[in-house]
């Protein structure tokens, strides 16, 4: 037989005559795929295999290969029938195809084994096969979320409740307040904040502000989803931006140092735990009084009490109701309500506020009854007083604040901790007395030009402490603190420490010392030291005191080296200067540059220096370094206390001797007349070409120094232009100290006296101690010296001296006084030793060592003179 032909496309291949029949098999499954009664199952392989097998000899066309995907139940995939057949004709399994034409026998065909690739298990076509099962999702979700949960309750455990020790330096910071001595306020610097306890606060204004912040406060467990997701809600919808945390969490992120200002979720979950466990371990009213205390409320104002002294000026106490409102309103946005009504703009404030005392409205007591039942008719929009913008620093307040945070930087309190510590610090200033200091120096300098400068300071010989002082108009203006800043020579008014060393030292005020010269003469590397005015030969230490002889004081200096053997360094006078409070750096400078000139005032001293310096004669010897701090509290509790160590420096005696010489200034000496009714004593001062004045004087309850000086603005050609204020010089021109034009006896010792006059006037008299007379009388003068003979009723007789030529400073009128100008003398050609406005070398300083001026007859000597 030849072979079959390969079946083209199209209708299978058919032999002729009739088809062969397979035995028909029962209904059911077919024996291809299951097991037939009374057979096994075929094994998967077999099975696989049979399914590859063509049956009935006939290839299956390609489309009958396609199939289609049930979406619905595990049913089979159905072959697609062939072209040209339809359902409706298949036959029987195991029966003839019928009307379906020549197909063979029914039944159907072997499958793909792809269509079982699933296990039967349908496929999902399209996007859908990307979705995962339900069920898995569900659990995937519950998996995440247990996680969470468990990352969430280890994270509560592990975050700590902080201590009430742990908070924020913000949080409790508060401006400290200085005081006069009475107690009176001069300022408050730092941040504005009064901690209060709950009970001083009002109830309706507690009530006003849990009707602003936190309405559930009472009742929540520190946390309130609710409002925190309204104020999300209200933020997306661009409503009102409102706040979601809790007074308790507010209160938590206020005070406590563990909680950052960082917007992160990390610190908004450490925020919400700790706030529910502050709810647990606080009480509502622990944390509502922390809250009050701590919250902001504009114009850098903290705390419910100083926020209601700052807006409405009275205390948190006397509050009313709608002042209660506005202060809780304010809370939302402080920075901002600043704002608008810095503009004039309360239209934001006034909402907040009502909004405040709609909820009031709606609050009810414990029988549930309304506890403001009136409030929305009664409650007005309370206009608080504008803000007060005031220049702390500003006028007097600056020299005072200045000084006090300057001793305070030194004793351990910081800037910083001034303005956050919360101190009451209490100062020695006397209010009146500030007043009167400014009254003097202004009665005396308001008709002179802005290149005069006058510095007061006044001391209580006592203990040191600095009651009142004048150091310029305005602090913003002129921050230089003339009594406190300026340090010029001290001219004359240093020679009360020599008088005290030369007592001290055991030689009396009946000594006998040269007037006209220095012994020896020249002194050892000094330029030589002459007077201002005619003295004799020999003259007593009293009345080289009272007449400021130069020549006698490097002389009794000298003597005091020779007898210790420390020529040239003045140690006698130089300690007792020290221990008296003056600089120890500036006299040992001094003394190397100017050796002998040291003992009639060529260093440099302040005036407050000058005014405790003198206390030692005040104060019977003692002495206590100026201080202007005398107290600083924190609360209850006493942090700094008053500085006032006292030191004898000399012996009562010698401090009553002196005290006796130096009186005699007043009455018969450079001031005579200027006497104030009552015991006193003092000493003036004047350097080279009138540069710098003083007087320097006491009682037994208050030492004072004042000290002048000029300074002219030049520019570079030399013109002289006028400064814009006390100390400023215009730009381009640069200041230059000159001659005041008068003495230490006229404006300053009237300015001392103006003072003093008033600053005593009601107060008691009181005398100095008797004079003690102590020491051996010492004569330093060369021979022929006449002896002195005291007599029991005149120890120091004039008519003892007949060749004494009284000198300028010995008129009645003195130069600088009302109708006396000032004394013109050729011959008083000085030499500068002064120092410049700040203390150091001045412009206008002469070199030492210079010869004598061109004017100077051939052959002179110029003399250094300090008067």
């Amino acid at each position: 037989m030849s072979p079959v032909p390969p079946a083209p496309d199209g209708p299978p291949y058919r032999p002729a005559g009739p088809a062969p029949r397979r035995p028909a098999e029962p209904l059911g499954r077919e024996t291809r795929y299951g097991a037939a009664p009374g057979r096994a199952a075929a094994s998967g392989q077999e099975r696989t295999q049979v399914m590859g097998m063509p049956t009935g000899g006939y290839r299956r066309r390609r489309e009958a290969e396609e199939t289609e995907v049930l979406a619905t139940g595990p049913r089979r995939r159905r072959r697609q029938p062939a072209e040209g057949v339809t359902r409706e004709g298949r036959g029987a399994p195991g029966g003839p195809a019928g009307p379906r034409g020549p197909q063979g026998p029914g039944g159907r065909g072997p499958r793909d084994p792809r269509d079982f690739a699933d296990d039967g298990k349908p496929r999902r076509s399209g996007w859908k096969r990307f979705l995962p099962s339900w069920k898995l999702v569900v659990a995937g979700l519950t998996i995440v979320a247990a996680g969470m949960f468990g990352m969430i309750v280890v994270a509560y455990m592990n975050t700590p409740l902080p201590s009430e020790k742990d908070a924020q330096e913000s949080a409790t910071a508060q401006g400290s307040v200085f005081y006069y001595r009475d107690g009176t306020p001069i300022a408050r610097l730092g941040t504005k904040r009064i901690a209060i306890k709950l009970e001083q606060v009002p109830q309706h204004v507690r009530d006003a502000v849990i009707a602003a912040e936190n309405r559930s406060f009472y009742e929540d467990s520190g946390i309130d989803f609710t409002a925190i997701l309204r104020s999300v809600w209200m933020t997306v919808t661009g409503q009102q931006v409102q706040g979601g945390s809790t007074i308790t969490q507010q209160m938590a992120r206020n005070y406590f140092n563990a909680l950052s200002k960082e917007q992160t979720i990390k610190r908004k979950i450490r925020e919400i735990f700790i706030a529910i466990k502050l709810d647990k371990e606080w009480s509502k009213d622990k944390v509502l009084e922390y809250y009050l205390n701590t919250v902001p409320f504009g114009r850098n104002t903290y705390g419910i009490e100083a926020a209601a002294r700052e807006f409405f000026k009275v205390s948190a106490k006397d509050l009313t109701v709608a002042q209660g409102a506005y202060l809780a309103g304010r809370i939302q946005q402080p920075g901002n309500f600043d704002r608008y009504e810095a503009n004039n703009n309360f239209a934001p404030t006034r909402e907040r506020f009502e909004y405040v005392i709609k909820g009031m409205a709606e609050m009810t007591d414990e029988n549930g009854k309304p506890k403001y039942p009136n409030i929305t008719a009664t409650a007005k929009f309370p206009k608080p007083r504008p803000q007060v913008v005031s220049e702390q620093f500003g006028g007097l307040r600056g020299y005072m604040l200045t000084e006090a945070i300057k001793e305070l930087a030194k004793r351990g309190i910081s800037r910083e901790q001034i303005e956050t510590g919360g101190y009451k610090i209490y100062t020695t200033f006397d209010k009146r007395l500030m007043q009167i200091a400014r009254k003097a120096v202004l009665a005396t300098t308001r008709t002179m030009s802005k290149e005069f400068h006058a510095g007061l300071a006044a001391v209580d010989p006592t203990n040191g402490r600095v009651l009142a002082f004048y150091g310029g108009e305005d602090y913003i203006k002129d921050p230089w603190n003339e009594p406190f800043d300026s340090k010029k020579q001290a001219a004359s008014a240093f020679k009360p420490y020599v008088l005290a060393a030369w007592l001290e030292a055991g030689y009396s005020l009946n000594s006998w010392v040269p007037g006209d010269k220095t012994v020896p003469d020249p002194l050892p590397g000094t330029l030589p030291i002459g007077n201002s005015h005619k003295v004799p030969a020999a003259i007593d230490v009293i009345h080289a005191t009272a007449d400021s002889v130069n020549t006698a004081f490097a002389s009794m200096a000298y003597k005091l080296d020779a007898d210790a053997g420390t020529i040239g360094q003045l140690k006698a006078v130089k300690d007792i200067a020290i221990e008296a409070g003056l600089d120890p750096k500036r006299m040992e400078d001094d003394i190397k540059e100017h050796k002998y000139q040291f003992s009639i005032g060529s260093a440099l001293v302040t005036p407050v220096e000058q005014a405790a310096g003198y206390s030692i004669f005040a104060n019977e010897g003692k002495h206590v370094d100026y201080h202007v701090i005398r107290e600083v509290r924190q609360g209850s509790t006493v942090v700094l206390k008053e500085k006032k160590e006292v030191k004898q420096v000399i012996s009562p005696e010698a401090a009553a001797d002196a005290v006796a010489a130096l009186e005699k200034v007043l009455t018969e000496g450079t001031a005579a007349g200027k006497g104030i009714g009552r015991p006193a004593a003092g000493k003036t001062g004047t350097n080279n070409d009138e540069k710098e004045a003083w007087f320097v004087g006491f009682t037994p309850q208050l030492s004072v120094a004042v000290g002048m000086y000029r300074e002219q603005c030049r520019t570079k050609s030399g013109k002289i232009v006028q400064p814009k204020f006390a100390g400023s010089c215009p730009k381009g021109s640069v200041a230059r100290e000159v001659s005041l034009g008068f003495e230490g006896a006229g404006p300053p010792t009237t300015i001392w006296r103006t003072f003093m006059m008033e600053a005593l006037a009601g107060q008691p008299v009181k005398q100095f101690p008797p004079k003690a007379g102590i020491g051996t009388p010492q004569n330093i003068v060369p021979s022929p010296t006449p002896t002195p003979k005291p007599t029991p009723t005149e120890e120091f007789p004039y008519e003892d001296f007949p060749d004494i030529v009284q000198g300028d400073d010995e008129q009645e009128c003195q130069p600088g006084e009302p109708g006396c100008g000032p004394v013109e003398d050729p011959g008083r050609h000085e030499l500068d030793i002064g120092g410049g406005p700040n203390g150091g070398d001045g412009s206008q300083q002469i070199p030492l060592g210079l010869g004598p001026p061109a004017s100077a007859p051939t052959g002179g000597v110029r003399r250094t003179t300090v008067g």
